[in-house]
């Protein structure tokens, strides 16, 4: 359906509103939904909503909505990445009307008189396109996913074939198809959705864990940190690594996501990680190094110290099986100043002047403030914009809205 001139405008001059009341709109639209279906918390990441993030990723996207609202193709790629979130996690078209209802009644409580009949009416007629647009597109990835071969809809049961303590923090799980089967190829740097019933909660907890491997083994493997530091967002990091134990059986859905290696490119390439950050790295890595490749790589990873330092030796025998392979790590705090590392504290625009070439297509990945001076440093010393490729773990979110959030 084509949005008339005039619902147009009635958007677009929302947009300055919405900039403003945003979060307080979504925030009020997830909590009345909640109540009315709780049954979508089996969906939902529990730990998102209590911080607040998952509200700030609706605000930004129904933002960026209202202002390109005449040119929405501008924004399939924030769709399709979100999209693949939510075929991970299982959102389907009957669940977009339900969403709809209650973020116009959300838009309604919050700004009162002011959301007239014609506002609400025109938001009404936006939703339906925007709603159509992520069905459209999440219905082909439904479809390549259970399609492909090893592919399937939904979750399904793995077992953990084996589990590995990578560092202090960080521990790795194999899992595999629990009918033996073959199990699907995916692009290095792809996440699954784990799904997990934990005695006494009343919901499912989803995650989502990037593929630490390689593509076109008989198993997956993902690197866990455990999260200890915060709740509620520590229950399932330390559910897995506290109570899941080889031949254990754990649901997930197909690999997702579309920050990974383009391993047709030639480009000199450079890998940028930060603390769990270094697990979708490790994947592109491995990959790389099964092409056989004579491409410069750069793998550049940094840690708090050398306990927390995980696939160290990992990460250095696949980096020297390349013909044009080089790896540089350092610690923020070292437990030994003396020991092996290439920096101490952050990493510096310095170090990745020396480190990195101009024509070197890079991907980075680590917390938001990582994110946000690596992305920034390799802006200043002239990488263009699209070999600057970026993920960090969360809902998807402007980066500097994360920014800022990081403060």
């Amino acid at each position: 359906m084509a949005l008339s001139k005039k619902t147009i405008d009635i958007i677009k001059s929302t947009a300055p509103v919405l900039e403003v009341h945003g979060v307080t709109i979504t925030s009020v639209f997830y909590k009345n939904m909640f109540a009315n279906h709780p049954e979508l918390l089996n969906i939902f990441n529990h730990s998102n909503q209590s911080q607040g993030r998952q509200q700030t990723a609706l605000a930004n996207m129904v933002y960026a909505a209202a202002q390109n609202i005449d040119c929405l193709e501008s924004l399939l790629p924030a769709v399709k990445m979100v999209a693949h979130k939510h075929r991970g996690l299982g959102v389907k078209p009957e669940h977009y009307p339900i969403v709809g209802q209650h973020l116009l009644g959300a838009i309604k409580e919050v700004l009162g008189d002011a959301a007239t009949d014609e506002i609400i009416d025109a938001w009404a007629d936006a939703y339906g396109v925007i709603a159509q647009v992520f069905i459209d597109v999440e219905a082909d990835m439904y479809e390549a996913a259970e399609e492909q071969a090893g592919g399937w809809d939904g979750f399904k049961e793995f077992t953990v074939a084996d589990k590995v303590k990578e560092s202090d923090v960080i521990t790795s799980f194999y899992l595999k198809a629990v009918n033996g089967k073959a199990i699907p190829t995916f692009k290095p740097g792809q996440y699954i959705t784990v799904r997990i019933h934990i005695p006494g909660e009343t919901y499912a907890l989803n995650r989502q864990y990037s593929l630490s491997c390689a593509p076109g083994r008989d198993y997956f493997r993902i690197s866990v940190k455990r999260e200890a530091d915060f709740k509620p967002n520590g229950k399932v990091s330390n559910f897995l690594h506290d109570h899941i134990f080889v031949g254990d059986k754990i649901e997930i859905s197909a690999p997702a996501g579309d920050f990974y290696l383009e391993i047709e490119e030639d480009a000199p390439l450079s890998l940028i990680s930060g603390g769990v950050g270094l697990t979708p790295m490790m994947s592109m890595l491995d990959a790389i190094v099964n092409t056989n490749s004579n491409r410069k790589v750069t793998f550049i990873h940094s840690a708090r110290n050398e306990a927390l330092h995980a696939f160290a030796a990992e990460a250095m025998e696949m980096t020297e099986k390349l013909a044009n392979g080089e790896i540089y790590y350092g610690y923020e705090n070292p437990i030994n100043a003396a020991g092996i590392h290439h920096f101490t504290g952050y990493i510096s625009q310095e170090f990745l002047a020396e480190k990195v070439d101009k024509d070197t297509i890079c991907y980075i990945c680590g917390p938001v403030p990582f994110l946000k001076n690596v992305v920034n440093m390799l802006a200043s010393l002239g990488i263009p914009e699209t070999n600057i490729r970026y993920e960090f773990f969360g809902p998807a979110m402007a980066l500097e809205k994360e920014k800022q959030e990081a403060k």
